[in-house]
């Protein structure tokens, strides 16, 4: 009976053991089992509560794995940060209308023939998308930019968190969406750029939510291999225009980590604390 304890009391220290030193990589094996998991369910049952679920993994393994590490307060204060400047909500809602909008002008360019009148009745789906997005896709991101993005950048240079990212956040929809990974990584970009400028995940929600319908209802062609691809480079162009014009640093300040990690290295060293103190009086947390 004692040893079958201590066999469990090892099992689950070395859990918390690799959470704490390698967090990244444990969010990111917590993420894609809840959400395979879920996805897998659902692909057999048909139960849209399952998709559903599936779609917040990356929010709860970023919950669980933060709880584990005692830094759950300030990713909460990360996810829900709304008191910034009024010209990033502005990026948020409005870039990618531009992004889009670009699109078009670069379609038009080479021959084809946007339908303006489709935006009238494009706009209440619009709105809808926005909506739906907002409390689904959009909750992907206190997961990817409210946790792991941040703890990348302590690691690795902005653009190289950003690319390493936009790969693991494009095989995640494998099950759902097989070829996201070509969208996803230029997109990365500019969640990387919105976070670094405002520490603040909710922005990057609200980016998502407007990714999404500019994305289904904006384009004002027919749909074509030529269109796709025009949306494709456009993406790519716009995200190295975002990396030459900020130098490679997408908004994190020059010569240091920037706010994110800053508060990151406070709270992780404030968690550690927390924990050499439960260890000294000998009480352990549960998972």
């Amino acid at each position: 009976m004692m040893s079958e304890m201590q066999t469990s009391t090892a099992r689950v220290t070395g859990a918390r053991g690799f959470v704490r030193r390698r967090p990244v990589a444990a969010f990111v094996v917590l993420t894609f089992a809840l959400s395979w998991g879920f996805w897998l369910l659902w692909h057999l049952t048909s139960t849209p509560g399952l998709f559903f679920l599936g779609g917040l993994g990356p929010m709860m393994a970023a919950a669980i794995v933060a709880w584990q590490l005692h830094t759950l307060q300030p990713w909460l204060a990360r996810v829900l940060r709304w008191r910034v400047s009024p010209w990033f909500y502005l990026f948020a809602f409005g870039f990618p209308v531009v992004l889009y909008g670009l699109s078009n002008v670069i379609l038009a360019m080479f021959g084809a023939q946007p339908d303006l009148s489709l935006l009238a009745e494009r706009v209440p789906a619009y709105a809808a998308t926005w909506v739906a997005v907002l409390f689904m896709g959009g909750l992907e991101e206190p997961g990817w930019r409210g946790f792991a993005l941040p703890r990348l950048q302590q690691r690795y240079s902005p653009v190289r968190a950003t690319l390493l990212l936009g790969v693991i956040w494009g095989l995640w929809h494998l099950p759902v969406e097989p070829l996201a990974i070509v969208v996803t990584v230029p997109l990365a970009f500019f969640y990387t750029w919105l976070l670094n400028r405002t520490d603040s995940a909710l922005l990057c929600v609200l980016l998502h939510a407007s990714l999404t319908p500019a994305q289904d209802h904006l384009t004002l062609v027919a749909d074509s291999p030529a269109v796709d691809l025009t949306i494709g480079l456009t993406l790519i162009a716009a995200a190295i225009g975002f990396v030459v014009a900020t130098r490679g640093r997408l908004g994190l300040p020059d010569g240091g980590s920037g706010k994110t990690s800053r508060l990151m290295t406070a709270s992780s060293r404030r968690g550690s604390g927390a924990h050499h103190d439960r260890r000294g009086s000998r009480v352990r947390m549960g998972r």
